[in-house]
């Protein structure tokens, strides 16, 4: 039962749903749904999960959905290509940006000098928690999230958000968790981009 636990957490679920698994993945995934009830429930659990995601998401035509998209066809590609998949740690209040620095230290993961207002890298992702670095040139579109909770770590630069009305100013180092429901805004108080760590995790 331990090896189907750690088969189930390892991410190769996640990369057979999505479709960047190996032919060798592949059989290997089968094999283990053949054989264990918990593989193959956990394979129907993600594809309704990634679903309601695609649906949900689908009807937001905003400003950061084609940063989105864009990092998560990056980030397949990056998986079929050999990169292994990595788990982040969930931003808490004790976060910091050490905490991350595996990532921040990778040449691959840079700002492009052409990106337009939003930029994002992905480095985890699960279909319960997205993290990637995202860097925002001067504001973010209003957002309201229903069903997951979105965290920001300040990097770089210094930022206001705007949830409800209410107006944080954020510098490096600062960690803030958007309520359920809560209008919101980013705009950028730097002449530098803002660059954070943004994780979205399922509530």
């Amino acid at each position: 039962m331990e090896n189907v636990e750690s088969f189930i957490e390892s991410g190769i679920l996640e990369i057979y749903v999505l479709g960047m698994a190996s032919a060798e993945e592949i059989n290997q995934v089968e094999e283990m749904a053949s054989l264990y009830k918990e593989v193959n429930k956990k394979i129907q659990e993600i594809s309704a999960t990634l679903k309601v995601y695609a649906e949900i998401h689908s009807s937001m035509p905003n400003a950061t959905i084609k940063p989105m998209i864009l990092a998560s066809v990056d980030y397949m590609e990056r998986l079929r290509n050999g990169e292994q998949p990595t788990f982040p740690p969930i931003l808490t209040n004790n976060s910091t940006v050490k905490d991350y620095g595996e990532w921040l230290n990778r040449s691959d993961i840079q700002l492009p000098d052409n990106f337009n207002q939003i930029y994002v890298k992905l480095i985890g992702y699960t279909p319960e928690v997205t993290t990637g670095i995202v860097w925002i040139k001067s504001e973010t579109p209003y957002e309201v999230h229903t069903d997951e909770h979105e965290k920001f770590l300040i990097l770089e630069g210094t930022c206001d958000i705007n949830i409800d009305g209410k107006v944080q100013s954020l510098v490096p180092g600062d960690y803030l968790s958007i309520p359920l429901h809560a209008g919101h805004t980013v705009k950028v108080t730097s002449s530098i981009p803002c660059k954070v760590i943004l994780q979205r995790v399922a509530a």
